[in-house]
Order: C-alpha cells, then sequence, then structure tokens
C-alpha cells in the first residue's frame, strides 16, 4: 500500500482566552480547544470527506493543513515530510502544492481584480510564466477545466458581474493554475444557490478525477460528502 500524501498525528489546535482575577492569581490558563487531537490519513487521488457541525473545528483543521494557523501540538505529513513547521521558503513551496478554496468566494477576491487577474495572482507570486501571454494562456486553461467557457467571456468580469456558482468556478481555476496535487475545500457551496449546488460538486469531481487531485472536502452537510 502506498504511503499517504497527507497524514495528521494527534494535532492539537488551542486556543487562549481572558483569564479572570482568580485565575490569574492562581496561575490557571484557559483555553479553547478548537482541535483536540484529531488524526487522519489521506491517500493519493482520494476524497476525504471531514464533516461536522458548526464549531467543532473542521474550518481550523483546514486553516492549520494550509498553514495559515500553528499547531499546538502534533504532527503534520506532507508526502513524508514533516511540515508542522514551515520556513518562508519552505512554506511557498508547500502552498503551492496544497490550494484552498475557500467557503465564501466573493470574500476570497480583491474587488477591483477581473476574473483574469484573480486567477493569474497565484501565478505572479509563484513565479510560474515569464512573460503576461504565457500566465494569460494557463489562465484559459484553468477557466475551460472549471467549464467558464469560452473563457474570453468571463476573463474580463469583476466578482460583482458573476453569479455565485460563476464565482466558485473561478476560485476553484485560481487554485488549479499551480498544478497543485491537493486542494483543502471548506464548505466550497455552502454559500450557493441550492439549484446551482449539483453543478459546482459535479464540476469539481470531474476536476479531481481528470487532473487527479486529492481533496480535503470539508462541510456541514452530509447530503453533500
Amino acid at each position: 500500500m502506498s504511503e499517504p500524501i497527507l497524514k495528521i498525528e494527534n494535532v492539537h489546535k488551542w486556543f487562549p482566552i481572558r483569564r479572570t482575577i482568580t485565575q490569574i492569581l492562581k496561575g490557571e490558563h484557559v483555553w479553547v480547544k478548537a482541535v483536540d487531537g484529531i488524526t487522519f490519513n489521506i491517500n493519493q487521488g482520494e476524497i476525504f470527506g471531514l464533516v461536522g457541525e458548526s464549531g467543532c473545528g473542521k474550518t481550523t483543521t483546514g486553516k492549520l493543513l494550509m498553514k495559515l494557523l500553528e499547531p499546538t501540538d502534533g504532527k503534520i505529513i506532507f508526502r513524508g515530510k514533516d511540515v508542522t513547521h514551515l520556513e518562508a521558503n519552505k512554506l511557498k513551496e508547500y502552498r503551492r502544492n496544497v490550494q484552498m478554496v475557500f467557503q465564501d468566494p466573493y470574500a476570497s477576491m480583491n474587488p477591483r481584480f477581473r476574473a483574469q487577474d484573480v486567477i493569474e495572482e497565484p501565478l505572479i507570486i509563484h513565479q510560474v510564466g515569464e512573460t503576461r501571454a504565457e500566465r494569460e494562456k494557463i489562465v484559459r486553461r484553468s477557466l475551460e477545466e472549471v467549464r467558464l467557457i469560452p473563457p474570453e467571456g468571463f476573463m474580463q468580469r469583476f466578482p460583482h458581474m458573476l453569479s455565485g456558482g460563476q464565482r466558485q468556478r473561478v476560485a476553484t481555476a485560481r487554485t488549479l493554475v499551480l498544478s497543485p496535487s491537493m486542494i483543502v475545500a471548506d464548505e466550497p457551496v455552502s454559500m450557493i444557490d441550492l439549484s446551482t449546488r449539483a453543478e459546482i460538486l459535479h464540476m469539481m469531481k470531474t476536476v479531481q478525477r481528470e487532473l487527479g487531485l486529492t481533496y480535503l472536502y470539508i462541510t456541514h452537510d452530509l447530503s453533500t460528502a
């Protein structure tokens, strides 16, 4: 059996909260245990569902995997390497391999950016493509992969000019331009109309199958898991 692409080993994330005077005098520490000893493995090419009610630590777990938060304890292993704590240069490399689709696509985009700029931004940050023309070619390909066709019909639109489903497709295209091996999808359809959810889920499944991606799919809704 092949080594899992991702291993989460007894990971904790505790947040300190304000203490009372009595607790301070007694030297007591008070914590909110957002994630308290979670362990799981994800295999290459798998869609792994992390399902739970609101406030159970699902999104915190996703942020820990994306290195948006540092764990209090435990280990995160990616492709056999310990990525629990990474220096800046290693963090950039890791985030090129592991991308995230956020719950609210509108909030994750700069409202002053056109769709082309939103998708192209990761390419600029990671220095992919020597010219604007090369980057534009990658942007077009990514838009086609998420079924926004023809790409020219969407590249110049601002986020407010797109429907909720189209914005989530653009957000997904943004993750694909770097050719990641894994995507963390945090409640990707919870803010989309019911009529569009099935289309977005089908698109994500198709992209996963075509590109051989690994998904961590975070949701509170068992019907979409």
